[in-house]
């Protein structure tokens, strides 16, 4: 059971982690913001991002909340990972 919530939360994390990546590329052009493509991506990702744009600086003209949330989303799925591989 516990390599079943294993691979759950691997997919889950990595799953994020693309959604954030992709947000990040896709604000680079000029798509317009009411796309399906779009919205989707903000709902999933702003849950995430929203928090972390509050206590993360900008550089500049750059939001590095993206690489913060998924430097953050690769730490804590390390953190759960080994914690459910002591119930194996």
């Amino acid at each position: 059971m516990a390599d079943y919530l294993r691979i759950f939360v691997d997919v889950l994390f990595n799953v994020l982690i693309f959604a954030i990546l992709i947000d990040a590329l896709i604000s680079w052009f000029p798509i317009a913001p009411d796309s399906p493509i779009v919205r989707l991506l903000d709902d999933v990702t702003e849950p995430i991002l929203a928090p972390l744009r509050r206590v993360v600086p900008r550089l500049g003209m750059f939001d590095i909340t993206p690489i913060v949330a998924m430097f953050l989303l690769e730490i804590l799925q390390s953190v759960i990972d080994s914690g459910l591989s002591g119930y194996t």
